[in-house]
């Protein structure tokens, strides 16, 4: 099913594509407006909703009182849904104020008068690392002797690499309607990545069971990761007005608000000690991770788990040792983002080899090739998870040799001599990304398929589609399994009512599970068909006639379904044994006939990743079912006088497997590619010093552009994958590239380098305009920041 586009494509291009806020006003559905603290940290004295009472427009204003449950989480219940006896960061949620109209919502919001009593807030991971303000506890990995290893190296290195937050900018802002209905019940339609949570909490902060609440989620303009948890309040403030009112309830918050209420990318501040030899081999590594989790928990702890997982990247390491804090501050709680913590992890080690490199005098190119993780020796994680069918020094040689590094290393060379006014720098950078959910339990799927009389085909999973193509992907699957057209599989808005305790589509697993699902529930269906067809063609054959089906036979058809299967081909509508077409019965008889003989034509999928297994205490254990990985490598331009950059050339080599549809996963990795350079090079936050966000809005966020999209954009996937074991023999794409979005900070650490006559550089993350400036010039940022000793 080669060029099958994405099933939203036409309806997207045309503005026919519905999302929440576009479904039709309901006769006397209300708007909900939220007030939002404007202190970071604050015990809250009193909140004063009479002025907003007494406005003609208000209808109802709800507090933490009015819900029966209030705080939340996705691992520690730690979060108030509306702040009650304090505030803990700049934007905090206080109060709804409901209203009839929209106009009115964004007008009275300012009424309820809220008095504080304010305390002294902690705004940075240094902070809070020196009033001792951390979430959950320090975590370990650890193998082998780093110390003694450490002390034996002949080469050390020390050093730190800050990284910023990211925001999501999702096109939607974050969205929720709530429909009261009879038996107390609750319809929420909401742009959420966990539909089962918004189930549950809704019902918990309601004080009804689950039962009671059906959330409904037909798709999201884009997420990013942050859906996965912080949609879900959103949904509980609709629906506990509709339930309060019982009326409809809309929650729809603009760029603005959802930019300055929700969380980031988790900061990060690494520091590290590095040992190596003189060719450049990574002997021992000990590093300490500390992230900015912000006000709650919400995900941070297991964010910082995927970041250790990730600090080797691709790269084998003997001895090394890892430690994890997330820190608390006040502002708004970081959360889920498309690598979750993977990119804090790889650029660490990334950062760590181009310092490797530039102490030794050799290219940063060599000095990753000599550490990439080998086949049969070198190859077992810092965690103790065996790497098989390792194909990244594949990656690595093939990719060398399709961009040209070595004569265009020679060029760069000449053009940074030559007097012009850029400067040029060139990096290449791996990823190698754990597949799976960190947490075990996560890693489970559902899916209901449907068969019709026509040969069309239903199909209900957990999964939510959020641009990403995943309703696409399990549509294939099932078209495949049926040999249909896909044309002829619509994947159905994703509902609790249909998919219960479903994980959220997150973890670059949304395909793998949930694909995984529908196929395992149509080949049972199609077991059915084939033993079906097999009875009917023997029928016919004692008639010595030809197959006929869809009357109905005069004796009923009874199959076993314990039986094995016949060797039946399913394709193009039609049915028929292997190396028999001629016998071949069209499959809408086939269905017909299967249904007067009362044969089910619908059935239920069950899908989970076996064998994989993580002990959290000891930080040992086999935590991901496959890796994806794939190279980079960017050569960038920087003006010696303004900082600008310029991206020239990109080239990107991934193992995918097999691609159940190659021209999603191309612009997933290109879109992925993109959304990480944006992290790396231009999205920077800027807060105020009482927490709040200055930058929230396009005009002062600068998400990438057209502009900056590599000159040459060059994409190729590994033809000959030895992957064998997901559907199809697919990998995982979400994530993954946004990773290799790392290779143009490199490559501009690269070129500064170069700027500055050599030596050592510290480059903090977003590099940006500003900040290459700086570092073009500022000698504070030279090898005085690191230490060696050889």
């Amino acid at each position: 099913m080669a060029g099958v586009s994405h099933d939203s494509s036409q309806y997207h291009v045309t503005g026919s594509s519905e999302f929440v806020d576009d479904r039709p006003m309901m006769p006397g559905e209300v708007h909900v407006g939220l007030v939002r603290s404007t202190v970071p940290c604050a015990l809250i004295k009193s909140i004063d909703t009479s002025a907003a009472l007494q406005d003609p427009d208000v209808v109802a204003v709800f507090l933490a009182k009015d819900l029966q449950q209030n705080l939340w989480g996705t691992i520690f219940h730690d979060q108030p849904l509306l702040a009650d006896q304090r505030v803990n960061y700049n934007g905090e949620v206080v109060a709804l104020v409901v209203t009839e109209s929209r106009e009115a919502m964004l007008r009275v919001q300012q009424l309820v008068a809220i008095d504080y009593e304010e305390q002294k807030p902690i705004l940075s991971i240094a902070a809070a690392r020196e009033a001792k303000q951390f979430i959950g506890t320090v975590r370990t990995i650890s193998s082998g002797d780093p110390d003694l290893a450490l002390s034996r190296s002949e080469h050390k290195l020390k050093g730190s690499i800050a990284m910023a937050g990211q925001d999501h900018f999702y096109l939607e802002s974050q969205a929720a309607i709530a429909y009261p209905a009879e038996g107390d019940t609750i319809e929420i339609h909401a742009s959420s990545q966990h539909p089962t949570e918004v189930q549950h909490l809704a019902a918990e902060a309601l004080g009804i069971p689950f039962h009671q609440v059906v959330c409904v989620v037909k798709r999201m303009g884009g997420a990013f990761g942050g859906k996965e948890s912080q949609s879900t309040p959103f949904a509980v403030y609709a629906a506990l007005v509709a339930h309060r009112l019982q009326r409809p309830a809309r929650v729809v918050i603009t760029k603005d608000e959802d930019m300055m209420i929700t969380g980031k990318r988790n900061p990060f501040e690494n520091d590290y000690e590095v040992g190596f030899d003189g060719d450049g081999r990574i002997t021992a590594l000990k590093t300490n991770l500390f992230s900015d989790g912000g006000a709650y928990a919400d995900l941070s702890t297991a964010i910082m788990e995927r970041a250790m997982l990730h600090i080797d990247n691709a790269y084998y390491m003997p001895h090394i040792l890892i430690t994890g804090t997330v820190c608390r501050t006040n502002s708004a709680s970081n959360t889920a983002f498309r690598g979750f913590g993977g990119p804090k992890g790889v650029l660490t080690i990334e950062n760590i080899i181009e310092d490797i490199a530039v102490t030794l005098g050799l290219d940063s190119y060599t000095v990753r090739e000599r550490n990439v993780y080998q086949s049969d020796t070198r190859n077992v994680t810092p965690y103790g998870q065996q790497i098989n069918d390792n194909i990244l020094p594949s990656l690595f040689s093939k990719l060398k040799e399709a961009c040209d590094y070595n004569q265009r290393r020679g060029l760069i060379k000449q053009h940074n001599q030559g007097g012009h006014t850029t400067v040029r720098g060139m990096a290449a950078t791996a990823v190698k990304f754990g597949i799976s959910f960190t947490t075990r339990f996560l890693n489970q799927g559902s899916a209901l398929v449907n068969l019709h009389m026509d040969g069309t085909v239903q199909v209900s999973t957990g999964a939510t589609e959020m641009g990403q193509g995943v309703n696409i992907k399990i549509a294939q699957v099932v078209a495949e399994t049926f040999g249909i057209q896909v044309q002829a599989v619509r994947v159905m808005p994703t509902s609790t009512e249909k998919n219960h305790n479903t994980s959220p589509t997150a973890a670059s697993s949304g395909s793998d599970i949930n694909a995984g699902a529908a196929q395992i529930a149509a080949l049972k269906i199609r077991k059915r068909l084939a033993l079906v067809a097999d009875q009917v063609l023997k029928r016919s054959s004692k008639l010595r006639g030809r197959p006929v089906a869809g009357a109905g036979t005069a004796a009923e058809i009874i199959i076993d379904e314990m039986a094995t299967e016949p060797d039946f081909v399913f394709n193009e509508g039609k049915v028929y044994p292997a190396g028999k077409p001629q016998l071949a019965i069209q499959l809408p008889d086939l269905i017909e006939e299967a249904y007067l003989n009362r044969v089910s034509l619908g059935d239920y999928g069950f899908f989970r990743y076996e064998g994989i297994h993580f002990n959290k205490e000891t930080g040992k254990g086999k935590p991901f079912f496959y890796y994806t990985n794939g190279v980079a490598c960017s050569e960038v331009s920087v003006d010696r006088y303004t900082g600008e950059m310029k991206v020239l050339r990109t080239d990107l080599m991934m193992d995918l497997g097999r691609p159940i549809n190659q021209g999603i996963d191309e612009g997933q990795v290109r879109g992925a590619f993109m959304q990480g350079l944006g992290w790396a090079t231009t999205e920077n936050l800027y807060y105020a010093d009482d927490g709040a966000l200055l930058s929230h809005s396009p005009s002062t966020y600068k998400i990438p552009s057209i502009h900056d999209i590599p000159r040459v954009f060059n994409l190729s996937f590994l033809e000959d994958s030895p992957h064998q074991k997901n559907v199809r023999g697919s990998k995982a794409v979400g994530e993954p590239p946004l990773l290799l979005g790392l290779s143009v900070w490199a490559a501009a650490k690269d070129a500064v380098r170069s700027a500055r006559g050599g030596g050592a550089l510290r480059l903090s993350l977003p590099a940006t305009g500003e900040v290459l400036l700086n570092a073009l010039f500022d000698e504070a940022v030279n090898d005085s920041d690191f230490s060696e000793n050889s």
